[in-house]
């Protein structure tokens, strides 16, 4: 390869060029990462390209879904059966047959844990890797992922989130075009709706001249600061998206009615079905929440609902992007802030519990039908491998060849990393 291939390579890919050049000549790799675990580091993996990432946000029950103890007590076990899946040793309630046949795709990671235990707080540190403070406002995944491995469709946003409602973790010390597109109804997508009734293009391009020329004093004095570049970026990557063929990507309409009522009428589903449109154009993280997991009281009735929705949108989308041939090169994780506690309280529900829960990665090169980590017989305590958050998001980073102990420096000076001193868990 010479400088000029090197040169038209995304940045990504010259990462991953550069790393195995470095790992050839010099055995510089990530065995490191993965001794700490006490194995060795594979030879080879299929980095992700992108992600998708499904948020539960209110704190998903491991043992109504996919961590079931059949020989738990009976205050811990609950009234639902359990159901054999299509990988040996798994099983998974019954509340989600269609996953149940997904699972061969799927590594468990039964041994999360965090010492957060707050919706707020836990909500923070898996989607930043951070524990929140009040000093220093951390980047979500999304951000850092853009940042580190750059857009590959240079009109469609790196970062989406859906469903996000008002908790969506930003850019947060990055700057704003690392900052996340938000869609709040993915059946409505996003409309180019930025031309007021009866404003033509021209009229619009003429107003955007003026305004620019009317700022150009306050441009040229600090337009290279990093906030206001970083918002000129934005605003003019918004103003390209609007009258580009790529804003087809966020209608789902497109997409044939069956395609449609299979991943489920409802907004995770739809997110879910947007998710693998938007990844099929080249965008690198697509995060899909669903909430109302915050199930203190009447458990096991709620989840039927919840349990059904996201059995349908998940199921679907592994088969879809298996189907296509993307599965592989599209890491989908499942996760929640913490779990639930293994005692059914007096309200028949459950409450909080960060010690002991679990959440899922499949496709992007992680070896499927396996479970990662034990619990004991009740779920209470980790007895096998313990995974934290830090070691979670690593693994997502390594999965995607993302170098998540590059330092990024905030603006007062301190550096971050997106790993946050984390190890990539060894499931690939």
């Amino acid at each position: 390869m010479d400088a000029r291939d090197f040169n038209k390579l995304d940045d990504l890919t010259r990462r991953n060029f550069l790393s195995s050049a470095a790992h050839a000549a010099f055995g510089v790799g990530m065995g490191g990462a993965f001794h700490s675990f006490g194995i060795n580091a594979p030879t080879t993996y299929a980095p992700a390209k992108r992600v998708i990432y499904l948020f539960m946000n209110g704190g998903m029950s491991q043992l109504d879904t996919f961590s079931p103890k059949v020989d738990a007590s009976s205050n811990v076990k609950g009234p639902l059966d359990v159901l054999n899946t299509s990988a040996d040793g798994i099983k998974v309630s019954e509340l989600l047959p269609r996953m149940a046949k997904q699972m061969h795709h799927v590594s468990v990671i039964e041994s999360m844990y965090s010492n957060q235990g707050a919706h707020a707080q836990g909500v923070y540190c898996m989607h930043t890797n951070y524990e929140q403070r009040g000093t220093i406002d951390h980047p979500g995944l999304g951000s850092w992922v853009s940042r580190l491995s750059g857009r590959v469709n240079s009109t469609l946003p790196c970062n989406v989130v859906i469903n996000g409602g008002s908790r969506i973790n930003g850019s947060g010390f990055m700057e704003r075009q690392y900052a996340p597109l938000p869609i709040d109804d993915p059946k409505q997508g996003l409309k180019n709706s930025r031309l007021p009734h009866g404003i033509t293009s021209e009229v619009q391009l003429k107003r955007k001249k003026l305004s620019e020329n009317l700022s150009r004093q306050f441009l040229d004095k600090f337009g290279s600061r990093g906030g206001v570049a970083g918002h000129r970026a934005m605003y003019n990557a918004a103003l390209t998206l609007m009258d580009s063929k790529d804003l087809e990507a966020f209608d789902i309409n497109k997409e044939p009615e069956t395609v449609r009522e299979a991943y489920g009428a409802n907004n995770f589903g739809q997110g879910c079905l947007l998710a693998r449109r938007l990844i099929e154009r080249e965008v690198r993280f697509v995060e899909v929440n669903l909430g109302g997991w915050d199930t203190h009281s009447d458990n096991f009735n709620r989840l039927e609902k919840l349990s059904d929705q996201l059995d349908r949108g998940m199921s679907t989308l592994l088969a879809d992007l298996h189907s296509r041939g993307l599965l592989e090169e599209t890491l989908v994780v499942l996760a929640s802030e913490f779990g639930r506690t293994p005692e059914i309280n007096g309200g028949q529900g459950r409450d909080h519990y960060a010690k002991a829960f679990t959440c899922l990665l499949a496709g992007g090169g992680v070896k499927g039908g396996q479970i990662y980590g034990k619990t004991d017989r009740d779920g209470r305590e980790i007895i096998e491998n313990t995974v934290k958050i830090v070691d979670f998001n690593a693994t997502i980073a390594y999965a995607m060849g993302l170098p998540y102990e590059e330092r990024i420096f905030a603006p007062n000076g301190r550096p971050f990393t997106l790993g946050n001193k984390g190890n990539p868990i060894p499931i690939f």
